[in-house]
């Protein structure tokens, strides 16, 4: 009875077993596998089937999509980084500005290292700028400077030199007393700047070395 009544509960059921009622019980329960069997199969094909491809669809859908947040995921670190990088080689340049003026910049640098002979107590003999001197990305600027004034002047004028935001480099340095036995010293010295190359400047030295070759 708890069999009859649980297969009540599917009306095709029902219906086919109503319908075996007179059939011998071997053949009611072989009818009754057979059609469970049939029942069975189309779910399978017709429910079952098409579900689980779906689910196969969905499945490969999230497993693309996590494999897209990855990669988003690490092209965001990635822009992370370049930016940092980005961002200390921007800091680097300007630092390099400061100290490779550009051409603009040059006459007032030279006017100021002038300025810091007179500052210093020296008579300021000679200030020549010489030829400028091409290097990779940046042009040496020499320059031939002549002061007179005591020695302890010319070192502070020397070391004020050294402190400037620019680069500049005193070399090639000869002293001299002004007369015999004179504490007043003629000083000779080259002081030698840099400044950024213009693009002008790179693309003409760039085809005069291929004019060379």
């Amino acid at each position: 009875m708890p069999l009859l009544t649980e297969i009540g509960r599917w009306p095709a059921l029902e219906a086919i077993l109503n319908t075996t009622q007179n059939m011998k019980k071997g053949h009611r329960i072989l009818v009754l596998a057979g059609t469970l069997l049939i029942l069975g199969g189309a779910f399978f094909f017709f429910v079952y089937m098409p579900y689980s491809t779906e689910i196969s669809r969905i499945e490969q859908d999230i497993t693309g999509l996590k494999q897209r947040i990855t990669l988003t995921k690490a092209k965001a670190r990635n822009l992370d980084k370049f930016r940092r990088e980005f961002t200390l080689v921007e800091k680097r340049f300007k630092q390099a500005l400061r100290i490779l003026p550009d051409k603009r910049e040059i006459p007032s640098l030279l006017a100021g290292i002038s300025e810091l002979g007179t500052d210093s107590n020296l008579q300021v003999r000679l200030f020549s700028p010489g030829k400028e001197d091409p290097q990779d990305f940046y042009v040496k600027i020499p320059v031939t400077i002549e002061v007179g004034g005591k020695y302890r002047d010319v070192a502070l004028f020397f070391d004020k030199v050294r402190r400037m935001d620019r680069i500049v480099n005193i070399m090639n340095i000869t002293m001299k007393p002004k007369e015999p036995l004179s504490t007043d010293l003629i000083t000779k010295c080259t002081a030698v700047t840099y400044r950024f190359m213009t693009k002008a400047e790179e693309q003409s030295r760039k085809k005069s070395e291929e004019n060379k070759k």
